[in-house]
């Protein structure tokens, strides 16, 4: 069941902030860090502007040098005030994750128990 809080906070698990970086799984791109992370999706900042609903697919690059290869929905984006690290704060869901992959990730979260936020 999904936690409710009055502020709008409709997370299911807790998010982390983990040493993981992501690039895009379609291209060769630079490995961008994530602002935190869950079970349930990802938030970054992105330079690009995404349509709601848009499904991309992600390369996780987690601190043992394993990247997990996941198909991901853009549910949410903000844009960032001038002068911020990007154009816009990102949230995405994820759709596909292979199952070892999501244990991988569950280990890795459970290490960094003590940096997980609210």
């Amino acid at each position: 069941m999904t936690e409710f809080d009055p502020k709008g906070n409709r997370r299911r698990y807790p998010r982390f902030n983990a040493p993981i970086c992501y690039r895009s799984a379609s291209l060769f791109s630079a490995r961008k860090p994530l602002v935190n992370i869950s079970l349930g999706g990802i938030r970054i900042y992105s330079d690009e502007k995404f349509k709601i609903g848009k499904r991309l697919e992600i390369e996780l690059l987690l601190p043992n040098d394993a990247v997990l290869r996941c198909t991901m929905k853009v549910v949410w984006q903000s844009p960032l005030p001038e002068g911020s690290k990007a154009n816009y704060d990102t949230g995405l869901q994820f759709l596909d994750i292979p199952a070892d992959g999501l244990g991988h990730l569950t280990e890795i979260l459970e290490q960094d128990e003590e940096v997980a936020i609210s």
